[in-house]
């Protein structure tokens, strides 16, 4: 009787211990198998025990069990479970199993716990459904430019055609208006041949066909030298340039000259058409770690409101829609000061305020001397 007491205390713990392994994690089918094979055979030793005190009978009732517990097992769920789990494998990566596929399927997959392979669907899920949500922004922005794009094209299209059916229809023989009328056609060309040159460029800088190709220079000179291209269309709005107080100090940096005076010419060239009446254009040049400078272009114009921020850089994207074409322009200036800066490795942004002006600023590489 005490020798039977000992075997349910043995039991009890043996048992004790075996839930604890079955809640560990990473459990291979052939440890799953045996745990729960054993578990059947203790309880077919324990029936035995009762029916038929014979320690031989209780072993061999125990041997046997235990192996065909654990063969069974092992070849149900290998041959099912795991079967159903390869298929949602073959599912989540859509291919013809390769070697490589099958030695997976065959030594590493078995291995994985259904927790292991709960979290990989998960994942893949998880990843999927950033795919869809990535491919339905794309997709709205490519409406949107689709849209934006055939606005743009049709204004000075339109513009020009009506211009010359005016002209065929009688208004060629008068002199008063058919020079006039050629004018504005020609102005609009221009405008239209500036939106295809600005779409060339936005594709080569997207493709990466436009090199960089880096130089030393000196960026106060740059900014100066646009001041003075600029400097007629300023004094007709009586617009001041300058560069900041305390930013004088030359400073050389490391980049395409040519690209970073277009990127200045835009800037610079929205703060007079946005900037207001005796106003005035400030640039200011910071050395910020001593490898990286920022160079910002500030104007006391019409600002922006807050919830244009993010999206002035993008193609055609205009605060003001009316005003903006107005004033001119096609639109796709920032998208490819953006794509030139981040060309170059850099980062740009903008601060607005409505009434108050904006400021566009732009990192560039320094040059240590």
């Amino acid at each position: 009787m005490a020798n039977k007491k000992i075997d349910l205390i043995s039991l009890y713990y043996n048992n004790y211990s075996l839930w604890s392994m079955l809640k560990a994690k990473n459990l291979s089918p052939q440890k799953l198998a045996a745990f729960t094979a054993l578990i059947l055979s203790v309880a077919a030793a324990i029936g035995t025990l009762l029916i038929d005190p014979n320690i031989k009978t209780v072993a061999i009732a125990f041997v046997v069990t235990f192996l065909v517990a654990y063969y069974l097992y092992l070849y149900t769920l290998q041959n099912f479970i795991y079967r159903k789990i390869k298929l949602i494998y073959k599912f989540i990566y859509q291919t013809k199993a390769t070697k490589r596929e099958d030695f997976f399927n065959k030594n590493i997959l078995p291995l994985k716990t259904i927790e292991e392979v709960s979290e990989d669907v998960e994942k893949w899920a998880s990843q999927k459904k950033e795919e869809l949500d990535n491919l339905r922004r794309n997709e709205a922005f490519r409406k949107e430019f689709l849209m934006n794009l055939s606005h743009e094209l049709k204004t000075p299209i339109f513009a020009v055609q009506g211009y010359i059916h005016t002209l065929l229809d009688g208004a060629m023989e008068d002199p008063t208006v058919n020079k006039m009328f050629l004018k504005n056609a020609t102005k609009n060309i221009d405008r239209l041949c500036g939106l295809l040159d600005d779409l060339d460029e936005i594709s080569k800088l997207e493709s990466g066909e436009m090199t960089i190709n880096t130089e030393i220079f000196v960026i106060q000179d740059l900014v100066r030298d646009v001041f003075d291209t600029l400097s007629l269309k300023a004094k007709q709005k009586e617009i001041k340039f300058s560069i900041k107080k305390g930013c004088e100090a030359p400073v050389q940096v490391l980049a395409d000259k040519e690209k970073v005076r277009q990127v200045l010419i835009n800037l610079i060239d929205n703060s007079i058409k946005y900037g207001k009446q005796q106003g005035s254009t400030v640039a200011s040049i910071y050395n910020l770690d001593g490898k990286t400078l920022l160079v910002e272009i500030s104007d006391d114009g019409i600002g922006m409101q807050e919830e244009h921020l993010p999206r002035v850089f993008e193609r055609f994207y205009r605060t003001d829609k009316a005003r903006s074409r107005d004033i001119g322009g096609t639109g796709l200036g920032l998208a490819i000061v953006k794509h030139i800066i981040e060309a170059h490795g850099q980062t740009i942004n903008v601060r607005s305020k409505p009434d108050v002006g904006s400021t566009f600023g732009f990192t560039l590489e320094t040059v240590r001397e």
